[in-house]
């Protein structure tokens, strides 16, 4: 039995070995010398202004949860698509349900104003 995990253990072994080594070639090998312009600040090509910590509308994190939320749906139905004739007439009326939950999230997402931008 132990002898089915040496695959494993000799991959692990050289995928820690590699990166270790490259991160080592890149300490031994990298450029030392301190330059100016690398300690200013940049943002986009121009020089920032105000605090680096500003507060940050919730409303930007409710649109990146709704983009992952469809996402995620997408990566359910690609599956479902290749295996619909194999899956018949359940397997649609599945994802008929699937299709229609998210859609009274959107909805309700649509109708609470989550979906404005300012």
């Amino acid at each position: 039995m132990p002898s089915d995990y040496l695959p494993i253990a000799v991959l692990t072994f050289f995928a820690v070995g590699a990166a270790v080594s490259i991160v080592g070639i890149g300490h031994l090998l990298g450029p030392r010398k301190k330059n100016p312009r690398k300690g200013q600040p940049y943002e986009s090509g121009m020089v920032p202004y105000g605090p680096g910590r500003r507060r940050v509308p919730v409303h930007f994190y409710l649109i990146a949860v709704l983009f992952i939320l469809f996402d995620i749906e997408i990566v359910f139905m690609l599956p479902w698509a290749v295996v619909l004739r194999d899956l018949g007439l359940f397997g649609l009326i599945e994802m008929v349900i699937f299709v229609l939950v998210l859609a009274v999230g959107l909805i309700y997402a649509w109708k609470k104003g989550a979906l404005e931008w300012e």
